[in-house]
């Protein structure tokens, strides 16, 4: 799940809800509150110095004091959640701010904070007062984005109430909450080990190598099942030049999540670099077999279909690229590279004009671009 969690910034969470609904969760549940003596317990069991790791749920004295006059005691716990839940959307206005994740008391000070820090907020007030919570992982929606190399897949989370025979999900997203079907409890080390990986994820896409590596060891140390941490490490790890060190965390990312279409398509990269395309090309369609949503996959496939002339399953690929994805400019940029490898200036043109509308600076974009100004100078006339 720990995937960089970095969507637009600024706006209110205006899709806020709460709500009833039935889960089939996977995963370890704290549903009776929390226990720090066996948090620091395991926290140095896995080697790392309780002193020295930061419990993004942890409230302060007064932030408690506020909980309490919100969600006061003595009322039903269903009751008080939802008083809870409106002091904090009502009195504290929070606004969604992405690429910044931050603790509890942060996001209580500031009023901003991503999902997972508005998360870290909600279940620390709601523990401080008695109302058992926790983390859930939402893998029902999902968000893709390329940096460079990296690909990036935004997942979401949220706060959440087991009543015993149901669940409510303290929500904050435009998405009904009655349409989860893919949703995992974390376990407060798990939890823990989620907040590094954001935070090893945002150093990576700034280029801060050495910090992304020490938050991101620190996230796989603590919960080793964080798939998206150990995909991000890998990235870090090879962008530094240890290709040994990072092949061997895409293959751990897999061992937890045969799923992650990320781990997949940087092993596949990495795989195709050394010499290695028919393992390349095999991993990504496994991927592609398990049905991800991520257009990126798509489109490494289209890429590798038409380096082999082989146009109409290039096309194909593009085409599920694009239905999947069709806010981004890559899709558009790929079909119109399609067309250019055709000998079809002219759809090229009309795909890069597409593609040029969402985003100019793209960089399949711009090689297009400089593709079809090639073949329209004077110099190519001739």
């Amino acid at each position: 799940m720990a995937r960089a969690l970095t969507e637009g910034a600024g706006r209110r969470f205006a899709g806020a809800a709460l709500g009833l609904v039935v889960l089939a969760l996977s995963g370890c549940v704290t549903p009776r509150g929390y226990d720090r003596t066996d948090l620091t317990r395991k926290i140095r069991d896995r080697g790392l110095d309780p002193e020295r790791i930061v419990v993004p749920f942890e409230v302060t004295p007064e932030m408690r004091e506020w909980a309490l006059k919100a969600a006061p005691e003595g009322l039903p716990l269903e009751v008080r959640l939802d008083r809870l839940f409106s002091a904090v959307l009502l009195d504290l206005k929070p606004s969604y701010v992405g690429g910044r994740t931050t603790t509890a008391p942060v996001v209580f000070a500031e009023r901003q904070a991503n999902c997972l820090g508005f998360t870290s907020l909600l279940v620390g007030l709601a523990r401080s007062v008695g109302i058992p919570t926790f983390y859930l992982a939402i893998d029902d929606i999902e968000r893709f984005a390329r940096d460079g190399d990296l690909v990036v897949i935004s997942n979401h989370v949220s706060a959440a109430f087991d009543t015993g025979a149901q669940t409510r999900v303290l929500d904050f997203t435009v998405a009904p909450v009655v349409s989860y079907r893919d949703a995992r409890a974390l376990d407060d080390l798990a939890a823990v080990g989620l907040y590094y990986s954001n935070l090893g994820a945002e150093k990576l896409r700034i280029g801060d190598l050495p910090a992304a590596i020490d938050l991101l060891k620190t996230s796989v140390t603590l919960a080793p099942d964080i798939s998206g941490a150990r995909v991000n490490l890998g990235v870090a790890l090879r962008r530094q030049g240890d290709q040994a060190g990072a092949e061997a965390q895409y293959r751990a990312a897999l061992e937890a999540d045969p799923q992650a279409s990320s781990a997949y398509q940087n092993l596949a990269a990495l795989l195709r670099q050394r010499g290695d395309a028919a393992e390349a090309e095999e991993l990504l369609r496994i991927s592609q077999q398990q049905g991800s949503r991520n257009p990126y996959g798509f489109l490494s496939l289209g890429d590798l279909a038409l380096s082999r002339r082989r146009f109409d399953e290039a096309r194909r690929f593009y085409r599920r690229a694009l239905g999947l994805y069709r806010e981004n400019a890559e899709p558009y940029a790929a079909m119109g590279q399609w067309a250019f490898a055709k000998g079809n200036l002219n759809e090229a043109r009309k795909w890069l004009k597409k593609a040029r509308a969402i985003e100019p600076e793209n960089d399949r974009v711009q090689r297009l671009d400089k593709r079809l100004a090639a073949k329209s100078s004077p110099a190519a006339v001739r």
